[in-house]
């Protein structure tokens, strides 16, 4: 994920891989899913969804929402990317301080699986599924992902340090 300051001022933009194509997740009590590529097709194509950017999937921390223009989806060769404006609340600073410091490296989504959108496949005691269309209800930035490959980068370390060095010297300055 990246982590960019927009237009010379204060506003931030996340952007990274909420889903890595034909990557594994982590064991999802005793199976392991694999998101192939398509999967967000529809999702994407139609209005019918209105995906929202959450913290850590609680829905009460908003960062964007597709609808609004905050939130940009697509599907690439590598997976599902997103580009989010970030709200200027301490909800925001504060997850961009922590994604910039490394603390939090993840992304995830919250999906339901459309009729016939999913494959579960035995090989002796290994139980796969594959998600091959699918209902996406949200993109969310966490530190525990339940598909590593996800994940956080910073592009511009200057991005954060600017506004910090602002608001320092305004505090030096009110001395």
């Amino acid at each position: 994920m990246e982590l960019r300051s927009v237009g010379g001022g204060n506003a931030l933009r996340l952007a990274g891989y909420a889903a890595v194509f034909d990557s594994p997740s982590e064991d999802l009590g005793g199976f392991v899913e694999y998101v192939r590529p398509g999967a967000f097709t529809r999702t994407l194509q139609g209005n019918r969804l209105d995906p929202l950017a959450l913290v850590h999937h609680m829905p009460h921390l908003v960062l964007g929402r597709r609808s609004a223009g905050t939130l940009r989806l697509a599907e690439d060769s590598r997976g599902l990317h997103f580009e989010v404006d970030m709200p200027d609340t301490t909800t925001a600073r504060d997850l961009a301080v922590s994604v910039e410091r490394g603390d939090i490296r993840g992304a995830s989504f919250a999906f339901t699986v459309a009729p016939g959108g999913d494959a579960w496949t035995v090989t002796g005691d290994r139980v796969q599924r594959d998600l091959h269309d699918l209902d996406l209800h949200e993109i969310t930035i966490t530190a525990t992902p339940a598909y590593p490959d996800t994940e956080v980068a910073r592009r511009a370390l200057a991005t954060l340090t600017a506004p910090r060095l602002r608001v320092a010297r305004r505090w030096m300055e009110t001395l």
